[in-house]
């Protein structure tokens, strides 16, 4: 069993920076990617960002690029996102999720395998 921990989370207002952290936890833990959702009130959860655990290929949301990096500290367990220059509109909750096995769809939230309780992010214009 794996568990996944956020943190990082909190108020800011537009044009600031936060770090959000992932730390895994469990008997063993090696999944193919590890991935950042977000949900606002009354929306459905969108992908963010997403890293391939085992190599340094990453994915990102449109609306994200350029402005978020994610990265992962594989001796740590953990995986970052790294958000710079953020909006009013990047205010949700924050998941991190594990994949464990390979697929295409590495944006779709039914491929992961395990989610955090999320930590939220709120910004202020």
């Amino acid at each position: 069993q794996v568990q996944l921990a956020e943190s990082g989370g909190g108020l800011v207002q537009a044009g600031e920076s936060l770090r959000l952290s992932c730390a895994a936890s469990g008997r063993t833990f090696s999944p193919y990617i590890m991935g950042w959702f977000r949900q606002a009130p009354g929306k459905e959860r969108e992908f963010v960002a997403a890293h391939r655990w085992g190599g340094s290929t990453t994915y990102y949301a449109d609306s994200v690029k350029g402005r978020f990096t994610i990265s992962r500290d594989n001796a740590k367990n953990t995986v970052y996102l790294q958000m710079n220059r953020l909006e009013p509109e990047d205010t949700a909750v924050y998941y991190c999720a594990a994949g464990i096995a390979y697929s295409s769809s590495n944006n779709a939230p039914r491929r992961y395998n395990y989610w955090g309780q999320g930590t939220q992010v709120t910004v202020s214009s």
